[in-house]
């Protein structure tokens, strides 16, 4: 079923993007596994995906230890896209290859401070309230520039770009809008940094993302079923 599921997304990763003269090839896809087992974890690696996102930190670094133990022969790399609390800034730092959810710079330089030096510099992307929704994190966007300054310097930590949840609409012209906004912040963003992601786009709004110019996908649901 997952491997039937992952092949499904990429065909719909592929179609969308020939619609818009994209390589498909250019968007990355992140399987969210968040609250789903070790072997549905394997199940997708089995079948090709070796990019995992999760939304816990300790439920993460449990799966992280889990498949470093098995020593397998496969590259998995592992995004914290959830919420990060100062006290739980080292976990994340620790074992984490990207950083998802970036939104203060006191964050930004515990992840720094706490990078362990046998490892590549963590992989940032800097979240943003896009839809300015009180319930969401990350950033105002006039607050971007000055933040993206600050981590850039740091050099335990990799500005990778952006990251955004915009409200859920369910009319493709509404997600469009501030899909449309994101790719205009990371298109500026772009000009001061070298950045190359801009990750935006789940399971109910994927193909409005890509069209808007994602090209990093987080998908959930539609590769491990609901919840």
């Amino acid at each position: 079923m997952i491997k039937d599921n992952l092949q499904h997304v990429h065909d719909k990763i592929t179609q969308t993007a020939k619609e818009c003269d994209r390589d498909p090839n250019q968007i990355k896809l992140i399987a969210v596994s968040k609250t789903k087992t070790c072997s549905a974890i394997e199940s997708a690696l089995n079948a090709g995906q070796c990019a995992f996102g999760e939304n816990y930190v300790q439920e993460g670094i449990e799966k992280v230890q889990y498949f470093r133990q098995l020593s397998l022969n496969i590259p998995i790399e592992w995004h914290f896209i959830g919420p990060l609390q100062s006290n739980k800034s080292k976990l994340v730092a620790e074992h984490f290859d990207w950083v998802q959810t970036v939104d203060r710079l006191k964050i930004a330089k515990r992840l720094n401070e706490q990078r362990p030096d046998s490892l590549l510099p963590l992989n940032i992307l800097i979240q943003v309230n896009i839809s300015n929704e009180q319930t969401k994190s990350g950033i105002m966007p006039d607050e971007l520039l000055p933040l993206a300054h600050e981590i850039a310097r740091l050099p335990n930590l990799k500005l990778r770009g952006l990251m955004a949840i915009p409200k859920a609409e369910t009319d493709p012209n509404q997600q469009r809008i501030a899909f449309e906004q994101m790719f205009n912040l990371y298109s500026t963003l772009k000009q001061h940094y070298p950045i190359d992601t801009l990750s935006m786009g789940m399971s109910d709004d994927m193909t409005t993302a890509i069209l808007a110019g994602s090209n990093m996908i987080r998908i959930g649901s539609a590769i491990f079923g609901m919840r």
